[in-house]
């Protein structure tokens, strides 16, 4: 019978460490995946702020030298990404492939201008910085005009604005959801073994002296249960990098090591802190309340 019994509170035991450890990996898994999410949105909201181009038309009376002195200045600017220079010639060839006919054909001379494509820097990518880029090119008396799509920009800043509002809303409210779920799990952890603590501190045990070996547990399944959602976690980023190479999910790997190191951080944290406040609420009861 003896036997028996320490088989079942054996089995109980391993039951109760599983379940911490299932409740931190999956927590920590997930909040893991989020801080990758937050990283890269704003990886991606930049990517697409600077995919809007701004074009700027010259003069006819504009030579190659001009020309090729502006593409120098682009060069050297600091709110430049990137920029391509569109010859009238090649201007009109493209509209011909979009058209599918030649509209020089009928009009006999190229209405087109020599222009350059400029795309900017996402941190310029605002209605005022654009003003004063736009102010700053006009300069050049070369430059006929300056077109973009404004309208675009405003939508896109706004959107990125609400959509950022809304995932800091969102990853507080899960981080709170994880912690209350880590912590639920080792409490009642603790509460199964309530009537140790109790006897250990009935004949004379000190509360730090109890506490020790609970914490110090918490800790290593803590770890285990991060360690085990940082090897899941990479290997959902190395599946991401090799399927979708464009996302550049491990360019930053500063940033990818720091949130790695964050989710091991805050699986030990969580533990020891959640477990001290479990094992001080059963230390703090009366006999009686165990029950």
């Amino acid at each position: 019978m003896a036997s028996s019994f320490d088989k079942f509170q054996k089995r109980r035991l391993l039951s109760s460490y599983f379940s911490v450890v299932l409740s931190v990996f999956l927590v920590l898994f997930l909040l893991g995946i989020l801080g990758f999410f937050i990283i890269n949105s704003h990886k991606l909201a930049d990517n697409f702020r600077e995919k809007i181009a701004m074009t700027v038309f010259f003069k006819n009376d504009a030579n190659d030298s001009i020309l090729k002195a502006f593409g120098k200045d682009l060069k050297s600017a600091k709110f430049t990404k990137s920029f391509v220079y569109v010859s009238k010639e090649e201007a009109a060839k493209q509209h011909t492939d979009i058209i599918g006919e030649d509209f020089m054909t009928f009009l006999g001379t190229n209405p087109l201008q020599n222009s350059y494509d400029i795309n900017l820097k996402a941190d310029y990518v605002e209605k005022d910085s654009i003003a004063k880029i736009e102010s700053i090119l006009h300069k050049n008396a070369m430059v006929s005009d300056i077109v973009y799509d404004k309208q675009l920009v405003n939508l896109v800043n706004d959107n990125i604005k609400k959509v950022s509002m809304w995932i800091l809303i969102i990853s507080g409210f899960l981080t709170f959801i994880a912690v209350l779920l880590i912590n639920s799990s080792l409490r009642l952890s603790i509460y199964s073994h309530r009537f140790i603590i109790k006897t250990m501190q009935m004949v004379g045990a000190t509360k730090a002296f109890i506490r020790k070996p609970f914490v110090m547990r918490s800790i290593k399944l803590g770890m285990l249960g991060a360690g085990l959602a940082i090897i899941a976690l990479i290997g959902v980023l190395i599946y991401l990098q090799t399927n979708f190479p464009d996302l550049g999910i491990l360019d930053d790997k500063l940033l990818v090591a720091i949130v790695l190191l964050l989710v091991f951080g805050m699986g030990v944290l969580i533990t020891w802190i959640s477990t001290y406040f479990a094992t001080q609420r059963f230390l703090n009861l009366r006999t009686d309340d165990l029950y």
